[in-house]
């Protein structure tokens, strides 16, 4: 399914969805048009009851350069309620893809800078290739990373982003695993086969579940005890357990069979 000029949302039929940025020529960088068209995408992906979980990717050899040159070049040229516009619509896109309701994974190889590490933060999980190239750039040009802030700060601690904001160092896959952008970096050679590992994995589990420890650690945030935060988890695992998948799972795990959300292997 693709009605983009900037993206492709891929259904599979396994039950999830991919999201590519589509913008090889332009080394994926986004504009005006690819941020409105992501939100788009968002909200279809939201409304999608049968997809697992998302994949957001990068077509070509760059996950993205971060916003596109000639846009900028426009921006420069605009009023600051305009440009108080266009802010608006990037965190609309950020926010949206931090709250999807089912779990998102960033695969990121090539470059990814500025604004695309607010993407990568936004994602519950990351991978990436080792020699993949990450850069708070935005001081290089003047500008500030702003809208993205708060999600690079969520994704790989307060120290670490002051350093990168401030310096624009460029730092690869392995140092963006250390800090925590990346759950897991591997040999450019080796991502495809480690996405199809981690698309595998994320299959095992019921979607329900998912969803819900999703909004569970949402609502747990830094994990500051409290009798709210208490009533909460309980209140929980209490509806999980008596929701129709908590109860396959359990009912499929005493009888030692696999529960319906997996695939059942071909018998020969």
């Amino acid at each position: 399914m693709s009605d983009f000029n900037t993206l492709e949302l891929v259904t599979d039929s396994r039950g999830f969805a991919t999201l590519w940025l589509s913008r090889e020529a332009k080394n994926n960088a986004f504009n005006a048009e690819m941020i409105r068209e992501l939100i788009i995408a968002l909200d279809h992906v939201q409304g999608d009851a049968s997809l697992r979980f998302l994949v957001l990717r990068g077509r070509g050899k760059h996950f993205s350069a971060g916003a596109d040159l000639a846009w900028m070049q426009q921006s420069a040229e605009l009023d600051y309620h305009t440009n108080l516009d266009d802010a608006r619509e990037l965190a609309e896109l950020m926010y949206n893809l931090a709250k999807l309701k089912i779990p998102t994974l960033a695969v990121v190889q090539g470059a990814a800078y500025g604004g695309a590490l607010g993407l990568i933060s936004c994602c519950d999980m990351a991978i990436g290739a080792d020699d993949a190239q990450f850069c708070l750039s935005e001081v290089r040009i003047g500008l500030a990373p702003a809208v993205i802030s708060p999600f690079v700060v969520k994704a790989i601690g307060e120290r670490a982003a002051r350093r990168y904001a401030l310096t624009a160092e460029r730092f690869g896959g392995q140092r963006a695993r250390e800090i925590g952008l990346l759950a897991e970096s591997y040999p450019a050679a080796e991502l495809e086969q480690q996405v199809e590992q981690w698309v595998a994995n994320l299959l095992q589990n019921s979607p329900a579940a998912m969803r819900s420890s999703k909004d569970l650690l949402r609502e747990v945030g830094n994990g500051a005890l409290t009798p709210a935060l208490r009533r909460y988890c309980e209140n929980a695992i209490a509806r999980i357990r008596v929701s129709p998948e908590g109860q396959e799972g359990l009912r499929a795990f005493l009888q030692k069979r696999p529960p319906s959300w997996q695939a059942q292997e071909p018998r020969l």
